[in-house]
């Protein structure tokens, strides 16, 4: 679930933490920079590690800064490809179960990943599993905040980097003062996370929720 990832990056120290060692301030600077953030086709950095080469401080004209080239090893989460997590279940859409680690939001059950026969309650808004028993059918609710297991299927990356403006369309020439940007409901500006990881429900050997057995 969590790795070590070695990472190369050139480090700014402004002047006035000069009188710091400069590990702790590199180790500051890069926990700043990277802890909580996603790194493309890396996963969610977590917290550095260690230092494990540091090169020379250069200063350059014009800023008062060090700049040093740093060999460091950071902590990500990023578990592996069938690797089993627990998590507790955050809501339910018709996209599937969306469950939370307390510290990373971004998973989703797809519906054709949950116990079969299941269906959506619109009404309640969760996911139900029709269990068969020898006395019939009963539904096991999905609720928010039930602890669930599940197998990492699929993990997806999304460039999130930021994108040139959009251009103005050539038969619609902006008036003075207005905007050239579409509207926010036709830009298709939708935010998207940046580390998605796509799961599947466990098998009852596997690991049972609290509620299978209620």
């Amino acid at each position: 679930m969590f790795v070590l990832v070695e990472m190369v990056d050139t480090v700014r120290i402004p002047p006035w933490v000069f009188d710091r060692r400069l590990n702790d301030a590199i180790a500051e600077e890069l926990n700043k920079k990277l802890a909580n953030k996603v790194v493309y086709n890396v996963g969610l950095c977590i917290c550095l590690y260690d230092i494990t080469k540091l090169e020379d401080s250069y200063i350059f004209p014009g800023d008062g800064a060090s700049h040093t080239k740093v060999h460091f090893r950071f902590v990500v989460f990023h578990p592996s490809l069938d690797e089993i997590l627990v998590g507790k279940i955050k809501y339910c859409s018709q996209e599937g179960v969306h469950v939370t680690m307390g510290f990373f939001d971004d998973i989703l059950i797809p519906p054709e990943s949950l116990q079969q026969p299941a269906k959506f309650d619109e009404a309640e808004q969760v996911w139900v599993w029709e269990y068969e028993t020898d006395e019939g059918a009963h539904d096991l609710y999905m609720d928010q905040g039930e602890e669930i297991r599940f197998r990492v299927a699929d993990e997806v990356f999304v460039d999130t980097s930021p994108t040139g403006p959009a251009a103005a369309k050539p038969d619609a020439p902006a008036q003075p003062g207005q905007s050239t940007a579409p509207p926010a409901e036709e830009s298709g500006d939708k935010k998207e996370a940046p580390y998605t990881l796509v799961g599947t429900i466990c098998e009852p050997g596997l690991g049972l929720l609290s509620w299978w057995n209620s």
